[in-house]
């Protein structure tokens, strides 16, 4: 679908950003930082039985004007066609996700690179709370994010983005520069959302960052993680349920809501 179906006004007022819209690093930046820490991360259509939409009406009718989240290929669609709209060259990625499994993955991650000044940039909102809050140099030097570091490093024909926690570096997912084009993540997201197998058909997930502290939900368990220490508790029942995705990650569903999972 054209880029026309992209209100930017709407979606920087989603965002919280009134700042430079010039195709900039500094721009980029902030436009990364904003969304990141401004539309969570969650898996909630599915287990309530509604289809992942990826055209861009259905993008901005759900993230932006229903003030919902949604996960990677929703996330990165979406900001890649308002980073396009603003003039900057984004070109779009698929990865293997390494990060919590030590199986080989398809690739069903959607990320992003960007071109700007000389440089190459991971540009990635929609890795949920263990994702970067800002774009990450191709270059394998370290990128201090906050209370957060990453970096990009090579492996054989790919190259890898990780974290590091306690001084240990971590993978998160493993990439190659081939562009993807739109069948070939609906592909992804086909598997993604139906497949018995896949981990978002089995768990119910929502997650928020800010540049302090990166709240997960995994079914009944709530994570405050603030880079040194991390918090956890049990959710009671259904309404609890609710109440703490209206309170921490601004979700908010009718009172009677039921999430299969």
């Amino acid at each position: 679908m054209s880029d026309a179906a992209i209100d930017v006004p709407a979606y920087l007022l989603r965002i919280g950003y009134a700042g430079d819209l010039a195709p900039s690093r500094a721009t980029l930046d902030a436009l990364h930082l904003a969304h990141a820490t401004s539309i969570p991360f969650e898996n909630l259509d599915i287990l309530l039985g509604v289809p992942i939409r990826l055209d861009l009406a259905s993008l901005q009718a759900k993230l932006v004007a229903g003030r919902r989240g949604g996960y990677c290929f929703e996330h990165n669609a979406l900001f890649a066609a308002v980073l396009e709209r603003l003039g900057f060259k984004v070109t779009r990625l698929a990865a293997r996700v390494r990060h919590g499994t030590d199986r080989v993955l398809p690739r069903t991650h959607m990320m992003l690179r960007v071109d700007i000044g000389g440089a190459r940039l991971v540009a990635d909102v929609g890795f949920g709370a263990d994702g970067v809050l800002l774009p990450v140099p191709l270059d394998g030097g370290e990128s201090p994010q906050f209370a957060w570091t990453y970096r990009v490093v090579d492996d054989g024909d790919a190259q890898v983005l990780q974290s590091r926690r306690g001084g240990a570096w971590a993978d998160l997912y493993a990439f190659t520069h081939e562009p993807q084009l739109a069948v070939d993540y609906e592909i992804a997201n086909h598997y993604t959302s139906t497949h018995p197998t896949s981990r978002f058909t089995q768990i119910l997930t929502a997650q928020r960052i800010s540049q302090d502290a990166r709240w997960t939900l995994r079914n009944r368990d709530l994570v405050e993680d603030r880079g040194t220490t991390s918090l956890s508790r049990a959710i009671r029942d259904d309404d609890e349920l609710n109440a703490v995705l209206a309170e921490t990650f601004g979700l908010v569903f009718p009172a009677k809501t039921r999430f299969k999972y």
